[in-house]
């Protein structure tokens, strides 16, 4: 009989949550650290700064988190007491956004949001706003569960340039990138990201932050199964922390030791870590880490068969999550509870717990941590004779880590691709070319050598016939030559799966399209919704399928002369001549109703599919004025994900942008839904079609 899987399963969900939870007050604002780094903070870019007010800021930063609502006020006070633009006003912000994230409080974290783009353009501070709002942004959609976006947002942090950013920011983005990361299933990546972090937290002689990383790297070193590796960055994680403790950080780094050492023999090592996880976290006085704590201490009573004490634990750990509002640990907490009811014979309400946890993190978008759910669960089912429970849920497990391992990281691997056969196919044709060259002298040689036996011999028929003969080859081989460099130049420019053109096509295309810098004609941004959920429902067969499906469909509504690429993954680019906003309007619901009219055909399957859509016609009303394709492309990426973000099957078009001149027009774009609101953006909202059934 199999016996319940290690502690890679909930183990590794409770170190990331003590992570966002212990050590997210590090990740979530703009201070400086302790220790040698205090004299490095200064003077920075926006010249002397107040010590008295960074050491307060430090302060908040590390311990905050644990009391969101009391420190927001803490950190109002130090914002009402720091100097307008000055780079303490604009780290209490950032402190105090990610509290709100924190506590989702949505008004006014938007309110902070708009508190930063309206930052004085005279404060040398101003430089630092861009990646302050990427990171305020991705804490938002960490707290909302959103851990795919984020990861995408925090993709921009390989646009930054790093001899100007703000080293603290810069660290907090790229520690925050490590864990979301690592939650959302992209295990390598997050031990790249956390080894960046480590690089920049040792860079600023900062104790705290290194301990902190180190934390982070440790959990995704063990969910790798570098159970080695984890364990000795644990421990450097303890000895750096004592060097500059505090209870909250003391309590993420007990928990991760728990975390790495359960896969040891001798249990005792990993329940003291974990026990004293939970005194800091009461030393903290921090209910939302005492939930943590609990939850720990519940999976390793689970793992010792001790079942109603683990459900005692979990019952306490679910009180306290759902008092605080923590979904993450809520999510634990029954998972937990259903785990040690199927340990109690309780079969039934313990794997509704459980499914109940499961599908909460599947509507977060946590793949990693559904697929070790359901292995888990499967374990615990096989051992207690739920023979058919426990196949069923395993097949679940194969199915979602299949889609961690591949799915998540399937853009990387095809852009990969794609660059190498590229290159393959630039290589071929460098060697045709030098084949031809080749060819050529060898013909011209021969062609001499006929000359001179026409001459030396007086064949002059015999020479005119090998002449002519020659040539001929010569032509042949020429053109030969030139269709089948044609042909590469064309498979370099297309996508292999949908026919499409390329992004490298495009960006060949785009320059004879655009005029005086300035990009004419109508763009949509097209992406398919949920397209994920096709792939982990149905597997990438389907997934092809759906995209074959929506090219040919996109080629359905366009003329001839519309470029059409796809893009990325699931979303798709639109070029059409046409800059009338009325034309664009027409063929954006055109397209809504050819992507969500009707199902996608995959074998007996039929798989309802919708998208959503951003788009803008160029000249821009209602003074005709133009961008650059790049930052065209960034606008209607932008209401794109607003299409999203309201609802899906929807796209949203921009009318017109009470702009002035180019550098304004850039502005607006900079916040386009609050200038929505405001009146100086107008926008054009289309509906798809309603949605069938799913298949």
């Amino acid at each position: 009989m199999k016996s319940p899987p290690s502690a890679v399963g909930l183990l590794a969900r409770a170190a990331m949550l003590a992570l966002a939870c212990g050590l997210a007050a590090p990740l979530l604002s703009g201070c400086g650290p302790q220790g040698g780094d205090t004299e490095t903070r200064a003077k920075t870019s926006s010249g002397v700064q107040d010590r008295a007010l960074q050491a307060e800021l430090e302060q908040q930063e590390r311990i905050a988190q644990a009391h969101p609502r009391e420190h927001i006020r803490e950190l109002q006070a130090i914002e009402s007491r720091a100097a307008p633009g000055s780079a303490e006003r604009l780290e209490a912000l950032s402190l105090r956004t990610a509290l709100l994230a924190q506590l989702r409080d949505r008004s006014g974290h938007e309110a902070a949001i708009e508190t930063m783009k309206a930052w004085p353009e005279a404060s040398p501070a101003r430089a630092q706003v861009p990646l302050a709002l990427m990171l305020a942004r991705a804490q938002w959609l960490k707290a909302n569960g959103e851990l795919g976006a984020g990861v995408r947002l925090l993709g921009g942090l390989s646009e930054i340039d790093l001899a100007t950013a703000d080293k603290r920011l810069l660290w907090r983005a790229t520690e925050l990138r490590a864990y979301m990361q690592g939650d959302y299933g992209e295990v390598d990546a997050a031990v790249e990201s956390g080894l960046k972090a480590l690089e920049q937290a040792r860079a600023m002689d900062a104790r705290w932050r290194a301990a902190t990383t180190e934390a982070t790297l440790a959990f995704n070193y063990f969910r790798s199964q570098q159970f080695d590796h984890a364990t000795r960055t644990a421990r450097d994680a303890l000895t750096v922390a004592q060097q500059d403790p505090d209870p909250v950080l003391m309590y993420t780094v007990h928990t991760i030791l728990g975390i790495v050492h359960s896969q040891d023999e001798d249990p005792r090592f990993s329940q003291q870590a974990r026990e004293q996880a939970l005194q800091y976290a009461r030393e903290a006085q921090a209910p939302g880490l005492q939930a943590l704590a609990l939850g720990n201490l519940a999976d390793y009573e689970l793992r010792s068969g001790n079942y109603a004490r683990a459900l005692e634990m979990a019952t306490q750990s679910l009180a306290l999550a759902h008092e605080g509002g923590e979904i993450s640990t809520e999510i634990l907490a029954r998972h937990n509870m259903g785990i040690a009811k199927i340990g109690l014979k309780k079969l039934d309400e313990g794997k509704r717990d459980v499914f109940q946890a499961i599908t909460m993190d599947a509507q977060r978008e946590a793949g990693s941590y559904t697929a070790e759910a359901w292995l888990e669960l499967g374990g615990y089912l096989e051992k207690f004779d739920d023979l058919a429970g426990a196949v069923d849920a395993f097949h679940r497990s194969r199915k979602e880590f299949d889609a961690v391992l591949r799915d998540e990281t399937r853009k990387a691997v095809l852009e990969a691709q794609a660059r190498f056969e590229d290159q393959q196919r630039q290589r071929e044709i460098r060697l045709l070319n030098q084949d031809n060259s080749l060819k050529a002298e060898q013909i011209l040689t021969r062609d001499l050598q006929l000359k001179l036996w026409a001459e030396v011999g007086g064949c002059v028929l015999l020479s005119g016939a090998l002449l002519a003969l020659a040539y001929r080859r010569i032509r042949r081989t020429n053109a030969a030559l030139a269709q089948t460099n044609e042909s590469l130049r064309v498979q370099s420019e297309r996508d292999p799966l949908t026919g499409l053109a390329n992004r490298r096509h495009f960006q060949q295309a785009i320059a004879q399209r655009t005029r005086e810098g300035g990009l004419r004609g109508s763009l949509f941004l097209i992406d398919i919704d949920h397209f994920k959920r096709v792939n982990d429902q149905w597997g990438h067969a389907a997934g092809d399928t759906v995209l074959v499906e929506v090219a040919r469909r996109l080629r359905g509504v366009l003329r001839e002369q519309d470029l059409v690429v796809r893009w990325g993954g699931e979303e798709f680019l639109i070029l059409v001549n046409s800059e009338s906003t009325e034309d664009a309007r027409v063929l954006g619901q055109r397209l809504l109703d050819q992507m969500g009219g009707q199902p996608v055909d995959h074998g007996p399957l039929r798989i309802p599919i919708s998208a959503s859509i951003g788009f803008a016609s160029f000249p821009m009303s209602p003074h005709d004025l133009t961008l650059e394709w790049e930052r065209a492309i960034d606008l209607v990426d932008t209401v794109m994900y607003m299409a999203k973000a309201h609802g899906r099957n929807k796209a949203y078009g921009v009318a017109a942008m009470q702009a002035k001149d180019h550098d304004q027009l850039l502005a607006l774009a900079g916040r386009i839904e609050s200038a929505w609101h405001q009146g100086q953006v107008q926008l054009v909202s289309l509906l798809g079609p309603v949605q069938e059934g799913r298949a």
